[in-house]
């Protein structure tokens, strides 16, 4: 089982143009139902519906968000539809299993002042400020996903025309505008960052040892401003990405740009961001209106 588990990882990380975070996912889940596989002493051919109910049921006992089980499940069918199509299975009902629905949860937004407070806390005076402040300004004023950001070399960002390169899943590239105040704090990043690039790395964002900017990494400073602004509200690592997206819809985006600036592949992922201000507005309403209130 181990060595198909490699097998299928190299071909998706070499034939699927998969991003490093997918594929490290793709083998948590993959490598967790083998260890399910193992205690239960199943062999990989002797999976079927069954079995894969079963495993549900496990994963959901022990806590397990519906979000993530829907993946380990779409995980589990590509890897029997490759086991299928490399023929080391002839067939197998695991590939026709239904994937569990689940409710989106509705993306906590911050306000444009809450925006303003988080964005003022960095030091402006220290080298960690601005490169700290840099990562939020972009975060904000392009909506770009933690990855990509952490992915962007020098080449990507041009500060004279005001834009950045991105590249998002598979490969594809977009161009991003960049907002004023995200030049100017990229513009004085630039001139420290090379305090920071010991090692001579390409990488745009680099760590205060010098090395690349991990997501953990950036996950902590943006909770950690998040705390010292004293912002009620839960921060994680795409928190900004929908505040801007909201903001912009709320200030007259329509959603076909909204979707290229997001980097979305549907149109229809953008309406998550409409019912958030259908709510929103209804709640002032209510709050507005109601006698009670």
């Amino acid at each position: 089982m181990n060595e198909l588990i490699n097998k299928y990882l190299t071909y998706i990380s070499e034939d699927k143009n998969l991003s490093s975070n997918t594929i490290d996912a793709y083998k948590r889940d993959i490598n967790r139902f083998n260890k399910f596989l193992q205690y239960n002493n199943l062999s990989f051919d002797e999976v079927n519906k069954i079995t894969i109910m079963t495993y549900i049921d496990n994963l959901s006992k022990k806590g397990r968000k519906q979000s993530s089980i829907a993946r380990n499940v779409i995980c589990l069918r590509n890897f029997y539809k490759y086991l299928v199509k490399s023929g080391y299975i002839d067939s197998t009902s695991v590939i026709d299993y239904e994937i569990p629905k689940y409710k989106r949860n509705t993306p906590e937004i911050l306000t444009i002042e809450e925006v303003n407070k988080l964005l003022s806390i960095p030091d402006s005076n220290s080298i960690k400020g601005i490169r700290d402040k840099a990562m939020l300004e972009m975060m904000y004023a392009t909506g770009i996903k933690v990855t990509e950001m952490l992915n962007l070399t020098e080449e990507d960002i041009d500060l004279r025309f005001k834009y950045l390169k991105c590249r998002g899943t598979k490969g594809m590239e977009r161009i991003i505008p960049l907002g004023k105040y995200c030049v100017e704090c990229m513009d004085k990043y630039l001139k420290v960052r090379e305090e920071l690039n010991v090692y001579g790395l390409d990488y745009l964002f680099l760590n205060n040892r010098g090395g690349r900017m991990t997501r953990q990494g950036f996950w902590k400073i943006i909770k950690d401003y998040g705390n010292k602004a004293n912002i009620d509200k839960e921060i994680n690592l795409y928190t900004l990405r929908h505040s801007i997206a909201v903001h912009l819809i709320e200030n007259g985006a329509d959603m076909r740009s909204l979707k290229e600036l997001l980097g979305y592949k549907d149109i229809s992922a953008v309406q998550m961001y409409v019912d958030v201000i259908e709510k929103r507005r209804l709640m002032e309403v209510y709050k507005n209106t109601h006698p009670r209130a």
